[in-house]
C-alpha cells in the first residue's frame, strides 16, 4: 500500500500570501513523510480552488520538497492550448528533477468551462482531442499543429512521459484507462469503486504484454487524525462545511445543480458514505484498512486540508497518521492482480 494526498486548495480565512505558504509547508511536511505523490485540483472562479494555474503551484512545491511527486488531478484540458500545455509539462518534469506526475480531464464543472468560452457539451471530445495531442508531442521532436509542423525543443525528463492519472466513475471509463496504461484513482464509496478497479484490472491483462505490472489504484477520502474521537470529529465538521460551501459556490450563485460528485451535504454524511473518516489514529486505521480491502485499490489518497483546517491543526493531523496509521497500513496486502 502507497500513500498519496489530494488537495482543491479550498480557500480559508487567511490572507492569499500566508495561505499559500501554508499549504507549501504542509507539503514539506508530506515530503519528510515519505508520501508517494501530491495531486492538486484546477479549478476557477470559485474558493474550490486556489490552484487555478496548477503548474505555478507545482513548480512552487518543487523547490520546497525532494522527493515527493507532484502532479495535477487534474488539468482541465479544455481551458489549456495543446501547445503550451506541452510545454509547460516539460519545464515542470525538468524542474522537479523528474517528479511529475500528470491527470488530465475535461473539467468537472460546466460553469467553469462556459466562463472560459467553452462548451461543456464539446469538453469531452476536446479533451479527447488535447489529450492524444500532449501525449504524442511529449514523445516527439516535433508535431502537426493545425497544418503547420511545430518544433518541440523542451521535452521532460520522464520519457515518453511523466505518469498518466485518470478519474474513473464508471466501468467503461476504467477500460478507457487500462487500454492506454493510465494509473487512476476512484472518488466513490467503496463497492463501486471496487467494481470500476475490478473492470480495470480486467482490461489491463486483456490490453497490455503479459507481466506488465499494474499501475496504482486509488481512492480519496477525508481525513482527520486526533487525540480523541469528539475532538477529531468536531474538527472535521467545521472544516467540511467550509469545503462543501466552496463546492457549491458557483452553483447556489447561478441557481444550478452541481454535476460533480462528492458533495454530501455534511461530514456525518460523507463518513456514512465511506469517503471520510475522523477519529483517533486506532479509528482511523480501522476504517482505511475496511476501506482500501473492499475497493480493492493499491493507493491511498488522502484530503488532509480542507475548508478553514489551520495550519496546526493540519500537521498535527498528518503527524499521527504518520506516526500511528500509516505504518500499519503499508503492510496492507493488495488483492492479488491474477
Amino acid at each position: 500500500m502507497e500513500f498519496g494526498v489530494f488537495d482543491h486548495l479550498d480557500r480559508s480565512d487567511l490572507p492569499l500570501r500566508d495561505y499559500y505558504a501554508s499549504r507549501l509547508a504542509l507539503i514539506a511536511q508530506y515530503d519528510r513523510a515519505g508520501f508517494h505523490a501530491y495531486h492538486v485540483a484546477e479549478h476557477h472562479a470559485t474558493p474550490l480552488g486556489m490552484a487555478p494555474s496548477p503548474s505555478v503551484f507545482l513548480a512552487a512545491a518543487a523547490q520546497h520538497t525532494r522527493r515527493l511527486r507532484l502532479g495535477t488531478l487534474v488539468y482541465a484540458l479544455p481551458l489549456h492550448h495543446p501547445l503550451r500545455m506541452i510545454e509547460e509539462i516539460c519545464m515542470l518534469d525538468q524542474m522537479s528533477g523528474g517528479r511529475l506526475e500528470l491527470g488530465f480531464g475535461r473539467g468537472s464543472s460546466p460553469i467553469e468551462l462556459e466562463y472560459y468560452g467553452q462548451d461543456p457539451a464539446t469538453a469531452q471530445q476536446a479533451y479527447e482531442s488535447a489529450l492524444d495531442l500532449v501525449l504524442r508531442g511529449l514523445a516527439a521532436p516535433s508535431i502537426d499543429f493545425a497544418g503547420r509542423e511545430v518544433p518541440l525543443v523542451l521535452e521532460p525528463l520522464q520519457r515518453p512521459h511523466p505518469p498518466v492519472w485518470y478519474g474513473v466513475h464508471s466501468r467503461e471509463s476504467a477500460e478507457r484507462a487500462a487500454k492506454r496504461g493510465f494509473n487512476i484513482v476512484c472518488n466513490e464509496p467503496a463497492a463501486a469503486s471496487r467494481l470500476y478497479i475490478e473492470r480495470f484490472r480486467e482490461a489491463w491483462r486483456a490490453a497490455q504484454p503479459a507481466g506488465a505490472s499494474l499501475p496504482r489504484m486509488g481512492v480519496t477520502q477525508f481525513v482527520v487524525v486526533g487525540e480523541s474521537d469528539d475532538n477529531a470529529l468536531a474538527v472535521a465538521r467545521r472544516a467540511y462545511s467550509v469545503w462543501h460551501a466552496s463546492f457549491h459556490y458557483l452553483f447556489r450563485r447561478l441557481g444550478r445543480t452541481p454535476r460533480i460528485s462528492g458533495g454530501e451535504p455534511d461530514f456525518d454524511a460523507l463518513h456514512r458514505s465511506g469517503k471520510g473518516v475522523a477519529g483517533t489514529p486506532d479509528r482511523v486505521r480501522d476504517f482505511l484498512a475496511r476501506r482500501l480491502d473492499a475497493a480493492g485499490a493499491t493507493y491511498c489518497i488522502n484530503r488532509f486540508a480542507f475548508g478553514d483546517l489551520s495550519l496546526d491543526e493540519a500537521q498535527r493531523s498528518v503527524a499521527l497518521f504518520v506516526s500511528e496509521v500509516m505504518p500499519r497500513l503499508a503492510t496492507q496486502a493488495p488483492i492479488a492482480a491474477a
